[in-house]
């Protein structure tokens, strides 16, 4: 299947790294300009070299998607550079759990207005401007315990299970616009956050070696831990006309391992 987005523009959120800058190589060698935003400039510049390097044009804008300022500034800065936004992955987000009466107040604040708020506030901008050219693709990246919290799983799971009940919303009343929205519900992916871990292990074990006993102790039944790209695989698939007539689905790409489908 040839997966073609000439002409078409992508906005990513947390774009610098990982998942995200993954997703703006493949888009970008699919053919789709790239406004990858982060909070970082150097990471943003490393992933502006690589998405050009795949054969794309790409800007990337710092922005602390907790601020909604900074969000309306990156959102006309993306548009004043490239015309228009058809593609909005909302992908910028953290890991944080821990068992519920330990999280406090302004954690709970902290992780809606990342994984939440922010979603929220691009989708607007991008939901009212996709209405008018009836067009558009709306990818929110969650993970599977949005679907199956486990215990200690707060306020992350909590967040995300939001924001899938925002992509419903958002499939339901851009449908009648041909504005497609589907989740991305993530699983043990090979990751920056993995890196960091092993580098703290004091075992001795060499990175393959860790990422194997991860599969292992999640009991993923691929046996293994995903690519990056083949999450991005993935959300180019749905970001392309390829998946006309998908929407409002959320997928696992998560080797098999959550227990809901």
């Amino acid at each position: 299947m040839q997966i073609d987005l000439s002409g078409r523009t992508a906005l990513i959120t947390g774009g610098s790294m990982g998942l995200g800058r993954a997703m703006g190589v493949k888009m970008a060698a699919a053919g789709a300009n790239i406004v990858a935003v982060a909070r970082r400039q150097g990471p943003l510049d490393e992933a502006v070299q690589a998405i050009e390097a795949a054969g794309g044009k790409a800007i990337g804008i710092p922005c602390d998607v907790t601020d909604p300022s900074a969000i309306d500034a990156a959102y006309a800065q993306a548009v004043g550079t490239f015309g228009q936004v058809d593609i909005l992955v909302n992908n910028a987000g953290s890991s944080l759990r821990g068992p519920f009466l330990d999280v406090t107040d302004e954690q709970w604040r902290g992780d809606l207005e990342l994984k939440l708020f922010a979603q929220i506030r691009f989708s607007r901008l991008a939901f009212a401007d996709m209405k008018q050219r009836r067009w558009g693709r709306i990818i929110n990246v969650l993970n599977t315990g949005a679907k199956a919290p486990a215990a200690g799983g707060a306020p992350t799971a909590v967040s995300r299970a939001a924001g899938l009940a925002l992509s419903k919303i958002l499939a339901n009343e851009g449908a009648p616009y041909n504005i497609l929205v589907n989740a991305l519900m993530t699983g043990l992916i090979d990751s920056d956050q993995h890196v960091r871990r092993h580098a703290k292990d004091n075992r001795g074990l060499t990175y393959e070696a860790f990422k194997v006993e991860m599969a292992e102790n999640a009991k993923i039944p691929l046996g293994r831990i995903g690519e990056a790209e083949e999450f991005a695989n993935v959300a180019c698939f749905l970001a392309s006309d390829a998946a006309s007539y998908v929407t409002g689905v959320d997928i696992n790409v998560d080797g098999g391992r959550s227990p809901v489908t």
